[in-house]
């Protein structure tokens, strides 16, 4: 989930996507520039804004997150952009939200609720995004808790939970909720996923813990 830089996406984007790329990113670097501080009436949607919500169609989905990323580093939004792009965006864009928050490091009082929404879903790819460095920086213990057995659950690579190995250990309760959802899981003739096992591992404390 590694964010390409711009020099990275110039020699992997075609001529044309190239060229939309860095016009789309001027375009979000005029919109900070000309952005009112207290803004008022009516709100005009920035065109950097549309070019976020088209960016896989112009720069292909295997480049998308990485484009929209610099998009919002270029345009500096504010938790309240991000919120509304999250709210308003398809899944695809969501996701693009969640993997940026790192890097644009919002209050966790603004960046934390998106988290927990994409937690609530069942779709993979928003699972997987919402447990990334942001959330292992400030997602609080017991919800992070959660967000280790939604992975569990929806058969999201226990990897993807970002700094896992470090937050796991010692954690005794989260070796209670993995075993008891281990033993629901048995009691229900269901396979107990492998990553359960390796996560209950590193829950066992060291010498220094």
């Amino acid at each position: 989930m590694a964010t390409l830089t711009r020099e990275d996406l110039d020699t992997r984007l075609d001529g044309a996507a190239r060229a939309w790329f860095h016009e789309a990113l001027a375009e979000a670097a005029r919109a900070a520039a000309h952005a009112p501080r207290h803004p008022a009436g009516p709100r005009t949607v920035p065109a950097w804004e549309t070019r976020f919500a088209s960016a896989g169609r112009h720069c292909g989905r295997e480049h998308a997150d990485s484009v929209r990323t610099h998009l919002l580093h270029e345009a500096r939004a504010d938790a309240a952009t991000l919120t509304r792009l999250y709210r308003q965006g398809t899944a695809a864009e969501r996701r693009a939200v969640l993997l940026a928050l790192h890097h644009l490091a919002p209050d966790p009082a603004d960046g934390l609720p998106l988290v927990e929404d994409a937690l609530r879903t069942n779709d993979t790819r928003l699972v997987a995004a919402a447990v990334g460095p942001y959330a292992a920086r400030h997602l609080p213990p017991h919800p992070w808790r959660h967000a280790v057995l939604k992975c569990l659950f929806t058969g999201v690579p226990v990897d993807a939970a970002d700094g896992i190995e470090r937050r796991a250990q010692g954690d005794t309760e989260l070796a209670r909720m993995l075993t008891d959802y281990a033993a629901e899981r048995t009691a229900a003739g269901r396979p107990v996923p492998a990553d359960l096992h390796r996560v209950l591992a590193l829950t066992s404390p060291t010498e220094e813990s």
